[in-house]
């Protein structure tokens, strides 16, 4: 079984919501035969180098999140959508540890499926591009470069500007928001990075 990992015994320790329901989804994670690792601030559970799940901790509730689960089976639909705009991750939401200790055989039956998925190598479908709005096209032309640096953005970083640039209803505010983003644009950076 897998040892568990210091750093995520010291975000344990100084937790002050959802320790008890952390600590028992961590042990359910580790009887996996998951890795243990702290990612993005959070207990995170990997097969080799590749992320299965991730624990988070809210204001209202906590969560077990798959990196894959889209591709887990779900057919009491245990499982949500973190937000509007996500398509691969799924997770598992409680507001307390009966919770999660009633859940215990669904969540290591996921678990179970999450690293059969790793191991038959899934990957889940993503979406293609979104449509960029037209002020980008004419801020493509306006700008030297810019064109190509947002084409050498990563898939995902693309998406998450075209998404921040989409979500203004106005023309005048869709084209702010991207005169804002130009020079991070052109420096390789994402809208968050």
């Amino acid at each position: 079984m897998p040892e568990e990992n210091p750093r995520v015994d010291a975000y344990l320790e100084s937790s002050d919501k959802w320790r008890e329901e952390m600590e028992r989804l961590r042990r359910i994670a580790l009887d996996s035969g998951l890795g243990e690792e702290l990612k993005w601030g959070q207990p995170c559970y990997t097969l080799g180098r590749r992320n299965v799940l991730i624990l988070q901790g809210f204001a209202e509730q906590c969560a077990l999140m798959f990196f894959k689960g889209a591709l887990l089976k779900d057919p009491d639909g245990l499982l949500e959508r973190p937000g509007a705009n996500s398509h691969v991750a799924r997770r598992m939401v409680f507001s307390g540890i009966e919770e999660v200790k009633e859940m215990e055989g669904p969540i290591r039956a996921f678990i179970a499926e999450a690293i059969e998925i790793e191991r038959a190598g899934l990957k889940v479908e993503v979406r293609g591009p979104e449509a960029l709005p037209e002020e980008l096209e004419e801020i493509f032309g306006e700008v030297p470069g810019l064109k190509g640096a947002f084409e050498a953005l990563t898939p995902g970083r693309q998406r998450s500007y075209v998404l921040h640039f989409s979500g203004a209803k106005r023309s005048r505010t869709r084209r702010s928001r991207i005169e804002k983003c130009v020079q991070r644009i052109l420096d390789g950076k994402g809208l968050r990075s």
